[in-house]
């Protein structure tokens, strides 16, 4: 029977009060009857809008049925179909401008909880099942890949199952690029990360850490030792900053840093080697994701007041309604069309206080949103002790510069042909956020399917 509740299932979440003071997962997921409560909801329409709103294009409303069955394991195949992460994209993807955007019954109310339904498939299947190693026939064709992020884990998963042996090679001590260092764990446990690395190991995936190509290795010396192709799935971790005085103050971080030493290094814990300097004022320039990520952690490092100052209105800000929310929540403020001029230390080097000024929204700009354009004659000194910059990244130029085949833009973004991945340099495939800037973990794990799949007919037709 069809549940024609007009809004979503809500799932539990920590206190408010209680989730600050510890980085444990803020949403706790639904239950099976919740689940088969919010998947009654799904029309099962013929047409499957949905289906073309996911850059994987997970077969959503055959999964969703299974769930009313109480078929959940089916249900998790079907998605392990098209995605390799789906307890990570049930909890990070942007389901409301995606998949969700789409449902028929958003035209009169909420969506069905499609990325809720996801993560609990996910869950439920690693709750009741054990990894076991999958039964692959091999090619002996050895193929690299640069960068254990989305796009690099999504296509070794597909590459492997293909029957190649794949490397990835991972610059960091610990595989999982930014779903390690980038998200935090009251997002994304770290454990669920592992778990989908512990699965490509079992297909005979090998990780290398610790190895940074361009530096430690070059991708001319990969193909020198048998590699037949490589796949660039590098990210974009190289911070941008406003280029105002005082960002080399004491007390200023790029979300970028500051993320990775909570994230990768526990910054957090008192016997941590790379402690973060606790501040009880923080102000996060942004307005994205990371933002969100940076002044949450901030809140759970100790700060008392923590600002969002960003440039537009709560209309035009990028991040994810259901962050916001929480951060809301959990009593960040947000200061809306205002934005950073000058950061103002004391005598000894540390921050003190950030000069802002008023923004007004003018004509759209070639992003569609409003234009900023500053007010002159308005002025705002926000007493702070820290500052955290989350304005973007671009891809690290080391790949570039020790690469001058490689085809890329003027922000360093590798130029590929297509969909394929294919780079100017021969058998060198690229995807994800060294593509494309930074974007989405399932945007990423598209890009690494493609790449994978045009890789393999490249090889076929050598």
């Amino acid at each position: 029977m069809i549940n024609l509740a007009k809004e979503k299932n809500v799932m539990p979440v920590l206190d408010p009060q209680l989730r600050i003071q510890t980085f444990d997962e803020v949403a706790l997921g639904y239950t099976l009857e919740q689940a088969q409560d919010e998947a009654k909801r799904c029309l099962d329409c013929k047409h499957k809008p949905c289906v073309n709103g996911c850059p994987v294009g997970i077969d959503i409303p055959r999964f969703i049925q299974k769930v009313i069955e109480g078929d959940i394991e089916e249900a998790y195949q079907i998605i392990s179909e098209s995605s390799l992460l789906p307890s990570v994209c049930g909890r990070v993807c942007p389901q409301e401008t995606q998949c969700e955007a789409l449902c028929v019954r958003a035209n009169k109310g909420e969506s069905v909880a499609i990325g809720n339904l996801e993560r609990f498939v996910a869950d439920y299947h690693y709750e009741h099942q054990k990894i076991e190693s999958t039964k692959i026939i091999p090619n002996q064709i050895k193929i690299a890949v640069i960068g254990s992020g989305p796009a690099g884990l999504s296509a070794a998963n597909d590459l492997s199952k293909m029957g190649y042996s794949v490397d990835i090679f991972e610059a960091l001590h610990t595989p999982g690029g930014v779903l390690t260092y980038g998200i935090p764990a009251f997002r994304l446990p770290k454990d669920i990360v592992q778990r989908e690395v512990d699965m490509l190991k079992s297909q005979g995936v090998q990780i290398h850490t610790n190895v940074i190509i361009g530096q430690t290795i070059y991708i001319d010396e990969l193909f020198e030792n048998g590699y037949k192709a490589v796949f660039l799935g590098t990210g974009a971790g190289l911070p941008k900053f406003l280029g105002i005085p005082g960002e080399m103050l004491n007390g200023v971080y790029s979300a970028n840093e500051f993320l990775t030493r909570i994230n990768l290094m526990k910054a957090y814990e008192k016997t941590s080697e790379t402690p973060i300097q606790l501040a009880k004022r923080v102000a996060v320039i942004g307005g994205g994701n990371v933002a969100l990520d940076a002044a949450r952690a901030a809140k759970r490092l100790g700060a008392e007041t923590v600002y969002i100052i960003y440039r537009r209105s709560m209309k035009e800000l990028p991040a994810r309604l259901e962050e916001v929310h929480h951060a809301i929540e959990e009593g960040i403020i947000f200061k809306m069309q205002m934005n950073a001029k000058e950061i103002i230390g004391n005598e000894f080097g540390f921050v003190e206080k950030i000069r802002c000024v008023d923004m007004i929204l003018g004509e759209p700009d070639e992003s569609g949103r409003a234009r900023p354009i500053e007010d002159i004659n308005s002025n705002h000194i926000i007493e702070v002790d820290s500052v955290i910059m989350a304005i973007g990244t671009t891809p690290n130029p080391l790949i570039i510069q020790s690469n001058p085949d490689l085809n890329a833009t003027r922000q360093g973004c590798i130029i590929t042909l297509g969909d394929s991945g294919e780079t100017s340099k021969e058998m060198v495939y690229a995807g994800g956020d060294v593509v494309t800037g930074s974007a989405t973990v399932i945007l990423a794990m598209g890009a690494g399917k493609k790449a994978a799949k045009a890789i393999d007919l490249k090889i076929k037709d050598l």
